[in-house]
């Protein structure tokens, strides 16, 4: 019997962008979590009793000179090596960016591939051999899997691979390579790397991606970590074996029973204290809410987003202070009524609503609205645009939309909803 465990995508001390924005967040936390993530892998390496961990790509994360970063992948592999396991790095993108993969010593039981050409570590008495290639350059787009040697005979044969694969038009596509080539190549087991995401992507043979250790933002959601592999005379069998230590969450509630910010807080405060009910493994878990439906209460949430998080956090924080950080709070609510509705009534708020609809198609309003709102958005840091819609919005000139959606708003507000 052979056992490996199967790692990648781990970037050692990878940044978390806009922490400093968020009050109360769990910055040391976050910011040490990738250790936290790496230590775990080693610890269960250890007591697994496996016989090597293969690590394929993205150790690092990009241009880093703060050797402290390899010290501590140095002392992690050295606890490996007084265990007696041996570990195979292969270098990705991220690792070809960084000083630290060109000049680190590191101990001698990690083991590199090569960027040159593909090579082969055959371990004589498992009977295992180790198939890779390592990226010279951040930006690799040749197919590096086709120059790969044939399946050693009579050898549990496993290929080394950092590669975008097909199918994953999310990330970019370095070392391209079709699923078909890979299972023609006559291994037994693909170690993949690139895709944060856990993924099996063939069976017989394997051609795994293990996701990355842990999640580093609320777009990489949910359960990180690597593969546990026990090859036998019958085949080989593949367990998750997870390490990270903050979970990303997104709960996506319906407002729609909701008539104010009050009830609005009851609901997402009741679906939190379930949420930290089912897990009960004592991970921290980083949540952001997004508020959806057609809502009475739409009216009395507009431009309330942060106070809304405060009132949330405040309750979040009665009952799991330790466990649990509200990242964001989105208000993606709709009026509670509709424009006919709203149509239909003989008021005051019904010519009000004669004006604004006239006001998303008067092009002079709209040019001195752009005119006067552009020079905002010039001054609005790069990181935003691509998180704030009104502001790509006014970028782009597209002013009759935005409008649209304000004066709903507004109607929905003045409406007396609740």
């Amino acid at each position: 019997m052979i056992r490996f465990i199967h790692a990648a995508d781990i970037h050692l001390d990878s940044p978390l962008v806009g922490l400093a924005r968020y009050e109360g967040a769990p910055v040391w936390m976050l910011r040490t979590a990738t250790r936290a993530a790496f230590t775990a892998l080693v610890d269960t390496a250890i007591a697994e009793a496996v016989d090597f961990l293969v690590i394929s790509g993205d150790l690092y994360d990009g241009d880093w000179r703060d050797y402290n970063t390899g010290l501590f992948f140095c002392r992690e592999m050295g606890r490996l090596d007084q265990a007696g396991i041996p570990a195979f790095l292969l270098y990705g993108n991220h690792d070809a960016k960084s000083e630290l993969t060109k000049q680190l010593r590191l101990p001698k039981n990690v083991r590199e591939f090569a960027h040159r050409s593909p090579g082969t570590f055959h371990l004589e008495h498992l009977g295992v051999a180790l198939h890779g290639q390592s990226f010279r350059a951040a930006a690799t787009f040749d197919n590096l899997a086709a120059g790969y040697p044939p399946a050693v005979r009579g050898f549990l044969n496993i290929g080394v691979l950092h590669t975008a694969l097909e199918g994953h038009a999310a990330h970019d596509s370095y070392a391209p390579c079709a699923v078909h080539e890979l299972v023609a190549k006559g291994y037994d087991y693909w170690a993949l790397g690139h895709v944060h995401e856990y993924a099996v992507r063939h069976e017989a043979p394997w051609v795994v991606f293990p996701g990355n250790l842990q999640g580093r933002h609320i777009r990489e959601p949910g359960e990180r970590g690597a593969v546990l592999v026990t090859a036998t005379r019958s085949g080989l069998t593949l367990e998750r074996r997870l390490v990270d230590v903050l979970r990303w969450q997104h709960l996506r509630l319906d407002a729609g029973g909701a008539a104010g910010l009050g009830e609005v807080v009851d609901l997402a405060s009741h679906a939190l204290e379930c949420l930290i009910r089912r897990h009960t493994d004592g991970r921290a878990l980083a949540v952001r809410i997004t508020l959806e439906g057609r809502s009475r209460a739409h009216g009395e949430l507009f431009g309330l987003e942060s106070q809304l998080r405060h009132e949330i956090l405040a309750r979040a924080n009665a009952f799991a202070a330790e466990q649990l950080w509200i990242e964001k709070v989105c208000v993606a609510t709709a009026p509670g009524l509709s424009a006919d509705e709203l149509a239909a009534r003989s008021d005051a708020l019904h010519d009000l609503q004669i004006l604004l609809a006239a006001a998303h198609g008067d092009e002079p309003f709209l040019r001195m609205l752009h005119d006067e709102l552009r020079d905002v958005v010039a001054r609005c840091p790069g990181e935003l645009l691509g998180r704030v819609p009104a502001l790509e919005a006014i970028r782009a000139g597209r002013l009759d939309l935005l409008v649209e959606e304000a004066a709903l708003n507004l109607l929905a507000r003045l409406a007396g909803e609740p």
